[in-house]
């Protein structure tokens, strides 16, 4: 019981203790600026990302059509072997299937290259994008004389966020 009431009263001195530092540290916090920006909105309206997606659109288009084209023909290739089912012999259903198989496979590994090449292109051109916004960021809080620039928050008050601020900048 004695033990018990030792801990209850140190617990009861360590919350206090923290009340009261925490009093000090927002005291203290008061010193300091602190920004705030939105990722999600930098990639979504800020001109280099969009300059960005639009250059990768570009540069993929062809080898998607291409890709919508082999799926499309695919699509149709089976429809008909379904419906050709009844009258084709033994030899034509398995020839017609073996080139069905052989263009899914095709279709299948170009898909993956496809996606593979623009995935590392895609993370190639973020990087660049997210080192223009970081210079931006960067100048911004040494101009506005910040200490703290975060990115991720559970809470965010409008009056510490500068995604406008950097979205401007980005966009001249």
């Amino acid at each position: 019981m004695k033990n018990l009431a030792k801990s209850f009263l140190s617990a009861k001195q360590a919350v206090v203790l923290a009340l009261c530092l925490g009093a000090f540290g927002l005291a203290n916090a008061q010193e300091y600026r602190v920004g705030y920006i939105n990722p999600d909105r930098i990639m979504s309206e800020s001109a280099p990302a969009k300059a960005a997606e639009k250059k990768l659109e570009n540069d993929f288009s062809k080898r998607n059509q291409e890709l919508r084209d082999t799926q499309a023909r695919l699509k149709s290739m089976g429809e008909k072997l379904d419906k050709d089912m009844a009258v084709l012999s033994e030899s034509q259903r398995i020839k017609r299937q073996r080139e069905l198989a052989d263009l899914s496979q095709d279709f299948q590994r170009k898909q993956r290259a496809f996606r593979e090449d623009f995935m590392q292109r895609r993370n190639e051109e973020i990087a660049k994008v997210f080192d223009r916004v970081n210079k931006e960021i960067n100048r911004i809080a040494k101009e506005g004389k910040y200490d703290l620039i975060v990115q991720d928050a559970v809470y965010i008050s409008p009056r510490v966020d500068i995604t406008d601020q950097v979205l401007k900048a980005l966009n001249q």
